[in-house]
């Protein structure tokens, strides 16, 4: 299988004022596989995130997804740089995995193993040894392959916060799990990851960043559900404030940053972003190219951060542009953060009454 060598910004056919082509509809991804999220309700979440039922849903997800779509909801391409490969795993029904290989020993770790068949069959097929499963939080279609995996590769460690209860991390032996703090760093072969807590969609929330300095690469992010191209995770378990902190944390990371999301969301997420800023030109190109990459079923992985400050709205809480398609202003005296997070609360709240219709 070929590698795609990122190089710049991607080219894409200039797409005309209207948004979608010509003779295109729009259907909402989230719609063609059910999303445990999408009821919303307190009640609701604390059945899928605390108890069995939520883990049996979970089941019920995988077998479907299996059946639906035998070779993935979406045609990945594996990233090459010298040392390093990248392979995005598509599971369930808008979910990605990520299987991260240091070519130059065979040593590999995972984020997210939602569906550890599939994730077994890549490694399998690359013939790596699996070392590391990344966890970036608690939630089902994120751990749910966390415990097959392990019994399959004994010196495989789980990392991730132990404020999330993550399969395999707080319930496990000690010689096998690895609760990792903020800024933490751990080594996979000559790979470096270090989790950054970002706490918001769940308390115990972490990305994590592969340093890409060692093989002439610009930074990886592996976001989870903190950040998607053109949208971000809700808030379950934090403020908007919580949520606007780790969203900066994130963007602290520099604008050559590739953006690696947990969910398939990005035409979702692109049409409703068009409908807060109708002048947007990066938005409408980005759409544009979405809309043709999801016509062939073709992954809109990776982004750029960089990219990403120029059409997300939930990273775009400064812009006056937005404030105003939102109608909201500063008020006097009012602290410039408090402002943003009362702006990221407003995008959120549209973005859920989106989803609902």
């Amino acid at each position: 299988q070929s590698c795609h060598r990122p190089a710049g910004k991607r080219g894409s056919q200039e797409p005309g004022r209207g948004g979608l082509p010509e003779g295109v509809e729009y259907i909402p991804t989230r719609k063609k596989g059910k999303n445990p999220m999408k009821p919303v309700g307190v009640a609701w979440y604390s059945l899928y995130a605390r108890t069995r039922l939520g883990y049996l849903f979970y089941q019920r997800q995988v077998k479907k997804a299996r059946e639906r779509y035998p070779h993935g909801h979406s045609v990945t391409q594996p990233y090459c740089f010298p040392g390093v490969k990248i392979l995005p795993i598509p599971v369930l029904s808008n979910n990605y995995s990520y299987l991260v290989i240091d070519t130059g020993s065979g040593q590999a770790a995972v984020i997210d193993p939602s569906d550890p068949l599939a994730v077994q069959a890549a490694i399998e097929e690359e013939g790596v040894m699996l070392e590391a499963i990344f966890c970036t939080h608690k939630h089902w279609d994120h751990s749910g392959g966390n415990e097959a995996l392990c019994q399959k590769h004994n010196s495989c460690r789980v990392y991730g916060s132990a404020l999330d209860a993550i399969p395999q991390l707080t319930n496990a032996p000690c010689s096998r799990h690895s609760p990792l703090a903020d800024r933490e760093k751990v080594s996979v072969g000559c790979l470096t990851f270090e989790a950054l807590a970002t706490p918001g969609h769940t308390v115990g929330h972490m990305v994590y960043v592969l340093d890409g300095a060692p093989f002439g690469s610009p930074p990886c992010l592996f976001s989870g559900d903190l950040l998607f191209l053109a949208g971000c995770g809700r808030p379950f378990e934090g403020s908007p404030e919580t949520m606007l902190a780790s969203l900066d944390v994130a963007m602290g990371l520099g604008e050559d940053t590739l953006l690696w999301p947990g969910h398939e969301y990005a035409l979702e997420c692109l049409t409703f972003a068009s409908l807060l800023e109708l002048d947007n030109s990066a938005l409408e190109q980005k759409l544009q190219w979405a809309v043709q990459q999801r016509q062939e079923k073709r992954s809109t992985c990776p982004s750029t951060l960089g990219e990403e400050q120029t059409y997300n709205p939930f990273l775009r809480t400064h812009r006056p542009e937005l404030q105003e398609a939102l109608g909201l202003w500063q008020g006097a005296g009012e602290d410039p953060d408090a402002f943003r997070a009362r702006v990221l609360k407003e995008v959120r709240r549209r973005k859920d009454l989106y989803q609902a219709t």
